[in-house]
């Protein structure tokens, strides 16, 4: 069994279920045809269902764990080849947009080189940042993929545990604001929580002008 970072910082492993404890953090990964990078394990939510709260910081065979804030001299020297890839997705498990000078500063390159970007978010980055950040990110970021995951308040702090006050009102009006900044906005829900409408959440992101994507419980990626 073997376990080597390779030359663009992605692991090399002979088995797709090695015990985290013999993984090394993972800074890009890729997925089908796309790279995801890994920019924060930093977060706004506390999400109940999330692996990293429940023993694992895996995805398939890659552990993102993180200690430190990744900088953009850490990320771009593994983007690799940008024409290789459908498309570079700002995703781990933490909040992308609490490491934003990072990700503007990693989408922008890829943008100049040609290169299609989209941002995983909880959706709260206007509320962390205390201003609307869309703007910041419509000039670097093609597509938006934001997580709702509950039909009412109640559920949301129930199920995703946020840290800042506020926070579910301030995802609506963030999903609300979306569509008028970035023209390609999905907002999923995940199947199979607790008491979660599913349907209700389809109303909310589409009275909102934006594309809904049902997710299911436990699979990730």
């Amino acid at each position: 069994m073997t376990n080597e970072l390779n030359s663009k910082g992605i692991i090399n492993t002979t088995e797709a279920t090695l015990p985290e404890a013999h993984l090394e953090s993972t800074l890009v990964y890729d997925i089908r045809q796309s790279r995801y990078l890994n920019i924060t394990g930093r977060c706004t939510l506390r999400c109940q269902f999330c692996p990293k709260h429940n023993g694992s910081k895996q995805v398939h065979q890659y552990e993102l764990s993180l200690d430190k804030q990744v900088k953009p001299t850490d990320i771009i020297p593994l983007l690799g080849n940008i024409a290789e890839f459908d498309e570079y997705v700002f995703c781990g498990y933490g909040e992308p947009t609490l490491n934003l000078e990072t990700l503007l500063t990693v989408a922008t390159h890829i943008k100049t080189q040609g290169g299609k970007t989209r941002l995983n978010t909880d959706g709260l980055g206007n509320l962390f940042h205390r201003r609307n950040i869309l703007p910041e990110l419509a000039s670097c970021i093609d597509s938006l993929s934001i997580s709702l995951n509950a039909d009412t308040e109640a559920l949301y702090i129930q199920h995703c545990r946020p840290k800042l006050k506020g926070a579910y009102e301030a995802l609506l009006d963030f999903i609300e604001l979306a569509p008028k900044y970035i023209s390609q906005v999905q907002v999923s829900a995940i199947n199979g929580l607790d008491q979660v409408d599913i349907d209700q959440c389809r109303k909310i992101v589409e009275q909102r002008g934006a594309e809904f994507k049902q997710r299911e419980l436990d699979i990730v990626g």
